[in-house]
């Protein structure tokens, strides 16, 4: 009689009152049901590096992890899945890059070729006054257009 106590959540696998033998797949299989299902014990793995010829232990790389195919293999009753690993490159520009960057607004180009002005966050406190706040926005904006009108019409 095959018999296996696993210790998580009591699960118990092997042959209860049975005497046939059973194949070793459908025990471990019983056996790990209690475990985390998202977890893929044995796989058949493909990686397409960029940065390594090979990978190196500890270290982590960026990219997509893609399930191709599911393969049973009937003597053990498991699934043998095939996953691809394809390293993605980090951007090498930085989108939206700051034309202009003051104290009160930054101005970045937009991938249709626009300029956009943006608000950094207000410091609002005893001394802050709409009035005055607005006109600093006015000047740098004003600087940063002449600027880049400038450039631009060259």
């Amino acid at each position: 009689m095959v018999k296996i106590n696993f210790s998580k959540k009591g699960t118990k696998a092997g042959s209860k009152k049975q005497q046939e033998p059973r194949l070793v797949g459908g025990i471990i299989g019983e056996m790990l049901q209690g475990w985390n299902r998202s977890t893929e014990l044995c796989v058949d793995l493909k990686t397409i590096l960029r940065s390594d010829p090979v990978m190196k232990t500890g270290k982590a790389y960026q990219g997509v992890l893609r399930r191709d195919s599911d393969a049973e293999i009937e003597d053990f009753r498991c699934h043998d899945p095939h996953f691809t690993f394809t390293e993605t490159q980090p951007w090498t520009t930085k989108r939206n890059p700051r034309l202009f960057n003051g104290k009160y607004i930054s101005v970045t180009r937009r991938s249709d070729g626009s300029l956009r002005p943006n608000f950094k966050p207000m410091k609002i406190d005893e001394h802050f006054s709409v009035n005055g706040y607005a006109f600093k926005v006015y000047l740098e904006l004003l600087k940063a257009l002449l600027g880049l009108v400038e450039e631009g019409c060259d």
